[in-house]
């Protein structure tokens, strides 16, 4: 499965005293989308870690493009955009009402319990194009 969606409630421990999304808490909500897409191909980061393999996020971009605030219900599409041996790149766009609120890119890569870079499970590699 290369993308996925799931519905997120703003809650209100997620928000500022103006009522708006922290901006923190995007970071939380990418991560969410990639777990439930791990998840819809019936893995947990759990079950990848218990085989020493371990994703740490390397690179992140964020694009604010309208604020969110408690109690919006938003969607999260979470986009697979490429693999290599040795890492994965996502994209994310946040919708309310079909609206884009925000678009973000982050960059996974595999290393061992050491923290030395390794190549990625062969169940979650795509064609290897790149190191």
């Amino acid at each position: 499965m290369d993308s996925g969606e799931i519905a997120i409630r703003v809650r209100y421990a997620e928000t500022d005293r103006m009522g708006l999304l922290h901006h923190a808490n995007y970071l939380v909500y990418f991560e969410q989308g990639r777990t439930e897409l791990l998840r819809a191909q019936g893995l947990t980061y759990r079950d990848i870690e218990d085989q020493g393999f371990y994703l740490v996020l390397t690179k992140v971009q964020v694009r604010y493009r309208r604020p969110a605030y408690y109690d919006d219900l938003l969607t999260l599409r979470t986009i697979v955009v490429r693999t290599t041996l040795v890492k994965i790149e996502h994209r994310y766009e946040l919708l309310r009402d079909g609206v884009l609120v925000a678009e973000a890119e982050t960059t996974l890569g595999c290393v061992d319990k050491s923290g030395k870079v390794q190549p990625l499970p062969e169940n979650l590699r795509g064609t290897p194009d790149a190191v």
